[in-house]
């Protein structure tokens, strides 16, 4: 006892913080060691009262770091708690939440608990509470890695230092730049920093400005700056120019000997106006009662080959990126835009799966082969749609050669799609936008993007391809990705179930589980009725996310046993990964070196892909959210009627119908004190009992707008009683 007296005396205890800690856990892990109060640790080293605060401080800091819990006497022992790693995600308003793999729920972090973390962290996490219905409560006890090594913002300069304002409002501080560190910058502009320490509670983080973006005010500058908080990188390195330079810029002669020649086939590409990167073009014929379906796709690996810079390059980014204003492709544009694309009228290397399609919609056989292919005409969806759907007659007259082969495209798209319709696979249509924007960048519109006839039918022949390449590999216990979507969990299609029963719809459920059958019966029962947006809306968010894998576990969504990314190789890595495999397969076989190599190297890529395509879906969010919020600048004062697509402890959510999402504050609800019903999706008021739910029509008027926020506030003008319906 007296060796620990002794230390503490030696002023042990009241070195730094980081010795004090050291020398609790020695005492706390030795054999002589029984759980002790805080007034009994005190008393045992000596402490004075004067400096007992600084006990309190070490304590609280072994608790927080999970070293140290207390009973339920109060008596501090050796933690028996685990921590887990886990992604923090941070809250505005102070608060924040661990995502951890392989758990259904995040964990729930207090403000004082987030031990500092910024948003994006990979964090350690001790769970402190956890209830039956899975939701947890816990705090970060350190930091495993920074996300955010490099941060965007608008700087301002002082007399001798100066300090950068985050773009991302999920960064509650300042960013501290030293003299001589601001690389020239003045303020306005918009900067890009590196971190050089990130501080603490009492200290900011500190960096230096790397980059100049301009001012806040230039064209294009508002995207850029959202795309370089995300990481995603717009040049390619002088080691990928350098190979681009051995690539040719029509296919050689040499290239096509050995494959299959479908260049007498008529051959079209579908695909929107303003599309460069051309990744699949389709032939369909007959025979008999049989349909001959090609779903031919760029052979992108042709000129992309294994472990040089330009594949490194296309796996660290993973997937393009389609921002508002541009695209961050996932390949140089002499690739994406030239060679590999399937532009019209020029010989391509392609990867092709040719299907027999039956009249019942069956694929009934199936060939996968290296192949050349010409495309006769690059159509537009718009152009086809008006051909299959609306008959316009000077539509047909421009492609009147190609009238018979839509139709007969749109026939073999129904026959697919009702088989598919057939087994259970669910279809969300929910309304997505596009902004429009003048030559100066600025949104002043904004459309809806409209789902036809045309898109459908090149959805169709994609999803067989797909699934037809899945199944085939699976069969040939070959490592492969996959494209795999989990069964929803249980309590969250129960509350989806209670949800929906208060409309008057019924959600089936067998053993706790739910068919996807049951999730389609569903949005055709609501199709059409007011209550169809929110429902499918609230069905789509109790669905899990979609993800790539090496394990085969089928697509909830599609209702499929098997499904890939096989289509657009030009635009997605796993997509130009596995044409890789397939053709390796397709020569020589895959020898026991190279199996084994692809086991060793798919699930990372696996990993990669689903991380880089989450970062890419974020970031498409946030600079729509931005122009959206700056098309909207120009409509403040003006009343929109819109419904309630969001309903929290703070305030309700209201989606116009052009999609803008806006945001009424709890304490702008007058006429009652309002609670949330978490269960029931609804906004109670205490006295009066009104109610404000999902999917309620109510009148806004548009009353401030915070663009760096990407924030829309609304003031309620009027709802509807009840839901609106």
């Amino acid at each position: 006892m007296s060796a620990f007296y002794y230390k503490f005396i030696r002023a042990d205890m009241y070195n730094i913080v980081e010795n004090r800690k050291k020398v609790i856990m020695d005492f706390v892990e030795s054999p002589m060691y029984v759980p002790m109060k805080e007034k009994e640790l005190a008393t045992f080293f000596g402490i004075e009262k004067a400096k007992r605060y600084e006990l309190k401080e070490v304590l609280q800091e072994l608790l927080l770091e999970g070293k140290l819990e207390i009973t339920k006497r109060g008596k501090y022992k050796k933690s028996e708690k685990k921590f887990l790693l886990g992604e923090f995600i941070a809250n505005q308003r102070g608060f924040g939440f661990v995502k951890v793999e392989g758990r259904d729920s995040d964990i729930f972090i207090p403000a004082e608990y987030t031990s500092n973390a910024m948003n994006g962290d990979t964090v350690k996490v001790v769970i402190d509470m956890e209830s039956g219905e899975k939701k947890a409560e816990g705090h970060i006890i350190g930091i495993e890695k920074h996300a955010n090594s490099q941060v965007v913002g608008y700087y301002q300069k002082s007399n001798r230092f100066g300090f950068v304002l985050p773009d991302d409002t999920k960064i509650f501080k300042d960013i501290y730049i030293p003299q001589g560190k601001g690389n020239g910058a003045k303020t306005g502009d918009k900067v890009v920093v590196d971190i050089t320490d990130f501080g603490n509670d009492k200290k900011k983080p500190e960096g230096k400005v790397v980059e100049i973006l301009g001012k806040n005010t230039d064209i294009g500058v508002d995207i850029l700056s959202i795309a370089r908080s995300f990481g995603l990188p717009e040049k390619f390195g002088e080691e990928v120019e350098n190979e681009l330079k051995s690539i040719p810029k029509k296919v050689l002669k040499k290239d096509i000997k050995g494959r299959a020649d479908f260049r007498d086939k008529v051959t079209v590409t579908i695909d929107g106006e303003d599309a460069k990167d051309l990744d699949d073009a389709i032939t369909l014929e007959k025979n008999g009662n049989v349909w001959h379906l090609g779903v031919h796709i760029a052979d992108v690996t042709h000129y992309v080959k294994e472990n040089t810079a330009l594949d490194k390059e296309a796996l660290q980014r993973a997937t393009s990126v389609y921002l508002v204003d541009r695209v961050i492709p996932m390949l140089p544009k002499k690739l994406s835009n030239g060679i590999c694309s399937l532009n019209q009228g020029e010989d391509r290397l392609a990867l092709s799966c040719m299907m027999e399609i039956d009249e019942k919609g069956n694929i009934i056989g199936h060939n996968i082969c290296e192949s050349v292919i010409n495309v006769n005409e690059r159509m537009t969806y718009t152009a086809v749609n008006e051909v299959i759907t609306n008959s316009n007659e000077e539509t047909e007259k421009r492609y009147a050669e190609y009238i018979d082969l839509f139709k007969d495209f749109k026939t073999v798209s129904d026959l697919l799609r009702g088989a598919r319709t057939k087994r259970g696979s669910i279809d969300f249509d929910l309304p997505e936008s596009k902004v429009i924007l003048d030559k100066n960048g600025r949104a002043i519109d904004i459309k809806p993007y409209e789902r036809n006839s045309a898109t459908k039918l090149i959805e169709d022949f994609m999803l067989a391809a797909n699934e037809t390449v899945a199944e085939d590999f699976f069969w040939q216990d070959i490592p492969f990705l996959y494209r795999v979507h989990e069964n929803p969990d249980p309590d969250k299609m129960k509350s989806l179930a209670i949800f929906i029963n208060n409309f008057g719809f019924t959600l089936r459920r067998k053993n706790d589980e739910v068919p996807p059958k049951e999730i389609q019966k569903l949005l055709v029962n609501i199709e059409g009725s007011d209550a169809e947006p929110i429902i499918s809306r609230i069905a789509l968010r109790s669905m899990k996310r979609a993800r790539y894998d090496t394990v085969c576990i089928g697509h909830f969504g599609l209702a499929a046993k098997y499904y890939t990314h096989f289509t657009s190789p030009i635009r997605r890595y796993p997509d130009l990964q596995i044409h890789r495999i397939i053709k390796e397969n397709i020569r020589n076989g895959l020898s026991g070196r190279r199996i084994e190599h692809y086991r060793n190297i798919l699930d990372d890529v696996a990993l990669q892909s689903s991380k880089m395509e989450r970062r890419a879906e974020e970031a498409e969010r946030e600079t729509v959210k931005y122009k959206k919020c700056e098309y909207m600048l120009s409509h403040i004062g003006e009343e929109f009627d819109g419904i309630i697509s969001g309903v929290t402890g703070f305030g309700i959510f209201v989606e116009l119908e052009n999609t803008v999402e806006g945001f009424i504050r709890m304490s702008d609800l007058e006429g009652d004190y309002f609670e949330y019903n978490e269960a029931g999706y609804e906004l109670v008021g205490e006295f009066t009992k009104k109610k404000f739910v999902l999917g309620q029509k109510v009148r806004v008027k548009v009353y401030d707008i915070d663009r760096l926020a990407k924030r829309i506030d609304f003031k309620l003008v009027k709802e509807k009683n009840g839901r609106g319906y």
